[in-house]
Formats: C-alpha cells, sequence, structure tokens
C-alpha cells in the first residue's frame, strides 16, 4: 500500500486572529473573544496569543482573564465572519487537493496522497508553502503537521504553535509519539486519560505496548481504536470538500445573562432550546433517537447525561420534557449558567415510520394532535419567519432567552 502524506492545519488563536483581521487596531493586543464582554460572568471563547503569555484560556470568565491580564480587551465574537474566513482559507488547500476534510471551523485534513503538488515537493515543502499563503492572502497564521495518517497530522499539528511546521513520520513513532502523555491522542478525553492513569497506562507507547486485546478488554470498541491510533494503524480516509457530509446530531446551547434556579427558569430556557432543535430536525427531516442535556454551574462544572428513546421524535414538546427532567434529576439544586440540548441517533422520517406505527398507548392520540399542532407551527414560521410563533414559552425575565424580555 502506498504511503499516505495527511497534511492537518490549524489556524493559531483563530476567533482573536479575524477580530484583529476585522479590526487591524487590535494586531499585537492582548485580546479575548467572549460572548458577554460587559458581563464579568461572561465566558471567554478565545485567546490571541498575547493574551495566552499572560495565562488567559478559554472557559475562563472576563472577570478572571481581566484578573489575569488588566489591560485585555474584549470583543463580541463574529461567527459569520469565522465561517466566511475559514472558506476561503478552505478554498487555498483545495488548490492542492480536492481531498480536504474541514475538521472544525478552524481545522482541516488534506489528503495530498497522488496530488500533482506533490510530484516534486515533500509534504513539509506544501505545508510550509501553506503557511506562508494564508499568512499573506488571509491575514492569519496556521500550523500545520505532516504524518502518514490523519491521528499523528493531527497531533503533530499540535506539538508547535504559533506558525509552525511538523513532521512525524513512521520512523519518529516509537521516539516522538510513543513518549507523548494519552491526553495528546485523538478522541482520549480527561475520563479516559484518568481511567488509564490509574492503572499504569500514562502514555502513548503505554497503550500500543499493551496490546489490541487488553485494550479491547479496557475500554470495548473504544480501546480498539485507541491502540489502532497509538500504532499508528489509523487508515481513516480524508473525505472530499465536495461530499454530503452526514448529520450526526443536531443541538443548541445557551449562555444565560443571569444565572436561572428555579424549575420555572429552567424550563424557560429548556423550551427555548428544544424548539430550536426540534426546528432543526424537521428541517433536515430526521427524527431523534436519543436526547442528550449539558448543564454548566456558575463555577463552569458541567455535567452530561443523555437518554435513548423508545421511539425516535422531534418533537418540541417531547424533547423539552425529556431535557427537563435530566435537567431537572441531575443539576442537584445548583444554579445553571449555560444550558444545551444534543440530539443524535438520528433516522430518516421514511424509514421511522414502522418503528412509529408500534408506538400504541393511550399517549398515542395526544401524541399525534400534538404531531398536528406542531407540524402547524412549522409551516407558520416557514411562511412567516421562525419568530411569528413560539409554543408555551415562559418568561425567564433578564435570562438573556430571545423572546423572553419585556
Amino acid at each position: 500500500m502506498q504511503k499516505r502524506t495527511i497534511l492537518h492545519c490549524d489556524c493559531n488563536s483563530y476567533f482573536a486572529s479575524v477580530e484583529a483581521m476585522l479590526d487591524p487596531s487590535l494586531k499585537g493586543l492582548p485580546l479575548a473573544v467572549a460572548g458577554d464582554p460587559q458581563s464579568r460572568h461572561g465566558v471567554v471563547v478565545a485567546a490571541s496569543m498575547e493574551a495566552k503569555k499572560y495565562g488567559v484560556r478559554t472557559t475562563d470568565t472576563v472577570y478572571a482573564a481581566k484578573k489575569k491580564c488588566p489591560e485585555l480587551v474584549v470583543v463580541m465574537p463574529h461567527h459569520s465572519k469565522y465561517s466566511e474566513v475559514s472558506e476561503m482559507i478552505n478554498r487555498i488547500y483545495l488548490e492542492y487537493t480536492d481531498l480536504v476534510e474541514p475538521f472544525s471551523v478552524d481545522e482541516s485534513f488534506l489528503d495530498l496522497t497522488g496530488s500533482p503538488a506533490l510530484r516534486n515537493r515533500t509534504g513539509k515543502e506544501i505545508a510550509d508553502e501553506l503557511r506562508r499563503r494564508v499568512k499573506l492572502e488571509i491575514g492569519v497564521t496556521i500550523s500545520v503537521g505532516v504524518s502518514f495518517n490523519k491521528c499523528f497530522a493531527k497531533l503533530a499539528s499540535d506539538m508547535k504553535k504559533p506558525d509552525a511546521t511538523t513532521v512525524i513520520m513512521p520512523e519518529d513513532v516509537e521516539n516522538t509519539v510513543w513518549p507523548l502523555p494519552v491526553s495528546d491522542l485523538l478522541f482520549v478525553g480527561k475520563s479516559t486519560a484518568a481511567s488509564l492513569g490509574r492503572i499504569g497506562i500514562v502514555t502513548i507507547g503505554d497503550i500500543a505496548r499493551s496490546g489490541k486485546d487488553k485494550m479491547s478488554e479496557l475500554l470495548g470498541k473504544h480501546g480498539a481504536g485507541l491502540w489502532d491510533y497509538a500504532s499508528g494503524n489509523d487508515t481513516e480516509p480524508v473525505r472530499s470538500y465536495y461530499d454530503e457530509r452526514e448529520v450526526k446530531s443536531v443541538g443548541n446551547s445557551f449562555t444565560f445573562s443571569r444565572d436561572l434556579i428555579t424549575p420555572e427558569d429552567i424550563r424557560a430556557g429548556i423550551n427555548m432550546l428544544a424548539a430550536s432543535v426540534s426546528g432543526r430536525l424537521r428541517r433536515k427531516g430526521v427524527l431523534a433517537g436519543s436526547v442528550q442535556v449539558s448543564i454548566k454551574d456558575p463555577d463552569l462544572k458541567t455535567i452530561q447525561r443523555q437518554r435513548t428513546l423508545d421511539v425516535p421524535t422531534h418533537l418540541q414538546r417531547e424533547i423539552a420534557e425529556i431535557a427537563f427532567e435530566l435537567v431537572e434529576t441531575n443539576r442537584n439544586g445548583s444554579a445553571v449558567r449555560l444550558l444545551g440540548i444534543s440530539c443524535s441517533e438520528l433516522v430518516p422520517e421514511s424509514e421511522a415510520v414502522t418503528q412509529m406505527s408500534l408506538f400504541e398507548g393511550t399517549g398515542s392520540t395526544d401524541r399525534q394532535r400534538q404531531e398536528k399542532l406542531e407540524d402547524a407551527v412549522a409551516s407558520i414560521k416557514k411562511r412567516m419567519g421562525k419568530d411569528s410563533i413560539t409554543l408555551g414559552f415562559r418568561r425567564a425575565e433578564g435570562s438573556g432567552i430571545p423572546g423572553n424580555e419585556k
């Protein structure tokens, strides 16, 4: 099999860099992007390299960030601009290969294997050229990892920042990759890293040396996948930029202007999110088989809970009821700073008809009535705008929920 040449291109301090593009007076300043710059409780979502030197990090509150850096400049995010600039950057990548797979708004994988661009140059040379072009033509810097698979390309791009190229080839794995902590490996979160650490698996090399069977025994299918990653056996392809992306989940979250405490306030927030998620499910023509909630308290501690449904749904009322129960059961009386609802295990409406027809019982008539009601509301929103009508929103004054303020 031909050895692949995979690049992972990662924009440095992306949101902050784009904000400095929009307002050149911000260049070189310690800069943070926050959802609510005027609130001391607003959360930093991005920081410039200058701000990071003071210890400013994402998830810091604005208050905490300004304590670290009193000269910090805090601005509102411009998400539509981030998407626009991201597309411009990907257009540069597409000049080298059509196998460009965005991994997020600020990072993409490229597969140069077999590309004419690689004919007389190395992957590193192309990576260096991309760094120069994006910096000159767009105005942001990128770090690029070059490797023979996606996992190690991403790991490489994280090793040197900003504006750097790092290469990991098969001969580099044992000395360069294996000594790194397990948390550096793709898809190893804090919980998995902690679980592995308790049994003495602390480096990527420890995973590789443990063997696939042991990792499967410890973590099931996920463990087997981590062993493949650590051993350099990642064969996942880079998808074409022009491929239709499969939607795996639909969700929304909201950080409130004040903490929500009462069940009535919580329900108001959930109703707003459920309406948004339900509408997106309908527009995509899918039903959800699972509902997950994210709950963040004022100390930024996050809890996530999920429930698998007996019958897939896109009904706002059902999503809201499940989410409310999950939140109230698990927040333990704590105030809520942020709520999120995410629906996954999606199935096309056409494929769910058989399963839906099996749904019998005392609630079936009521469910059909609710379906007709929400169909009617969706039709009105489509004709007159998404804010033209809502279903049963309670007020939560001062929360920042759209449509809840007098």
